[in-house]
């Protein structure tokens, strides 16, 4: 059994999406640089979870950028477990900060950030930023250029 094959439980294979993300499995796999600092970025434009009060839809767009160490997200699980976040009720800021706190917790990078840029909710759109760590010297940390939410003004 191959290092990816250890640690993927939905790689190559029909998976289910989980009905939440209490029940949704992140594979991680071994990063072949991990002697060099660099960025990865995953990128998610159509995010929905579901408000907690009302049970309507919510929107954003997810920006996700990390300085691995020995690990990578593999991408299957990080979809399957995003996407398991659509009939999920909690509140904008609780699924921004949720979702980069499991990602580090599973990685361990030198440097974590997820934006969160939440389309609006009773007129008013709510942006969500965690970080942890530092983004290491001389390492490319390019700006995530989502634009602040403009209506008509």
């Amino acid at each position: 059994m191959s290092d990816i094959e250890k640690h993927v439980t939905q790689l190559g294979q029909s998976s289910e999406l989980p009905s939440n993300p209490l029940e949704a499995t992140l594979d991680k796999v071994p990063n072949p640089q991990a002697d060099t600092a660099y960025v990865a970025r995953f990128t998610c434009p159509e995010f929905t979870s579901l408000c907690p009060v009302t049970g309507q839809p919510d929107f954003a767009h997810l920006m996700i950028d990390y300085v691995p160490k020995e690990w990578l997200v593999e991408s299957k699980s990080l979809k399957l477990y995003l996407s398991s976040f659509r009939n999920h009720g909690a509140f904008h800021e609780d699924c921004t900060v949720a979702i980069g706190k499991r990602i580090a917790d599973l990685l361990d990078p030198h440097f974590l950030r997820i934006g969160g840029y939440w389309y609006p909710r009773g007129g008013m759109p709510i942006d969500v930023f965690w970080q942890m760590g530092t983004c290491p010297d001389k390492v490319w940390l390019p700006d995530q250029n989502v634009p602040s939410y403009r209506g008509r003004g």
